[in-house]
């Protein structure tokens, strides 16, 4: 039977749950903020570039600068990101309050989280045409029989099912996890 690796696959997912992690729920996550880009020096660098971030209550983060010359550009990075977020200033680190999402910021967010997961099942997708075109290419220079083709297929489909199923089951938690108040 034609080889074939799962690493593509596992890639897929781990991408996948990066980006959930970036969804705003109603808790307080350092994924939130943390690849926010920061003008730094004339650099952009992320924000978990330039100094720690922590979670010391469920709805508050704190960003510890270790240059305290950053607090103003990761302040403003974070104010222009989109994130409705609004960092406060105490001079030597910021605090951020998670405000509250209301019922129409949830729906549209469970939105964004199908579309992250229907991406991931496009790239899942691909991965097994690229494995099938190699399979094929292999098959008719007669590397591999036609009966290890057919067992290639079977496998592969079973590995595309299993890992769709993952790809469904990081969603639905997500969008749980953000619909719950």
């Amino acid at each position: 039977m034609a080889q074939f690796s799962n690493e593509k696959f596992n890639e897929v997912i781990d991408h996948l749950k990066t980006e959930l992690a970036k969804l705003r729920t109603g808790r307080a996550n350092p994924a939130m903020i943390e690849d926010v880009k920061v003008d730094y020096y004339g650099q952009p660098m992320p924000v978990k570039g330039i100094g720690s971030i922590s979670v010391p209550e469920p709805r508050q983060l704190v960003i510890q600068p270790w240059d305290k010359n950053a607090l103003q550009p990761i302040e403003k990075a974070i104010r222009d990101a989109g994130l409705g977020l609004n960092p406060t200033n105490e001079g030597d680190k910021l605090r951020i309050t998670v405000p509250e999402l209301t019922e129409e910021r949830r729906k549209e967010l469970t939105k964004v989280a199908g579309k992250i997961a229907e991406g991931s099942r496009v790239r899942v997708r691909n991965i097994r045409e690229e494995i099938l075109k190699q399979a094929k290419a292999d098959e008719d220079s007669g590397k591999i029989s036609e009966d290890e083709m057919s067992r290639t297929k079977e496998g592969l489909q079973k590995t595309v099912d299993d890992y769709n199923q993952k790809i469904k089951t990081l969603a639905e938690t997500k969008e749980k996890e953000i619909m719950t108040i």
